[in-house]
């Protein structure tokens, strides 16, 4: 029973606490001298942050305001970072399949085949005599040789 009557104290005597306390703080919102000084207050925060903002940007310092913004685009850059990481590691992880190492090889077979061919092929050309020199290439005899264009002559105003 002393237990309940100390519970039902304890209650009471908060409760009252609060009461006065919320009365206390409604009297002190409520006068006129209190809360001009409350706004003046609040007015010198706002103006001594603005000139705080001003001398730190004169000064090239980044605010607050700043550092957060540089944080948010720090954490957009990482998570499209560890975006990227994470294809790369897929892409190297399909690339290290057997398949792509045969066909390597088999392309490799090609290349090497068609270079034996290109060898073959270039061998024979060199088997063929050179073409003759355009000065040594035979003239046609009965060809007359084309005449000439002579320009107009412009008529001389008299």
């Amino acid at each position: 029973m002393a237990d309940e009557d100390g519970e039902g104290l304890r209650e009471r005597i908060a409760r009252q606490s609060e009461d006065a306390l919320g009365k206390l703080a409604q009297d002190l919102l409520e006068n006129p001298l209190v809360n001009t000084a409350i706004t003046r207050a609040f007015s010198a925060r706002e103006r001594a942050v603005h000139a705080q903002e001003a001398a730190m940007g004169a000064l090239n310092i980044p605010s607050a305001a700043d550092i957060e913004r540089l944080t948010r685009r720090l954490r957009s850059v990482s998570q499209r970072l560890e975006g990227i990481e994470d294809g790369v590691d897929r892409l190297d992880q399909r690339l290290q399949t057997p398949a792509i190492d045969e066909r390597l090889a088999a392309i490799e077979g090609h290349l090497a085949a068609l270079g034996a061919e290109l060898g073959s092929l270039s061998s024979s050309l060199d088997a063929r005599p050179a073409p003759q020199p355009r000065e040594q290439e035979r003239l046609e005899v009965d060809a007359k040789p084309k005449a000439k264009a002579k320009p107009a002559r412009k008529k001389a105003k008299g």
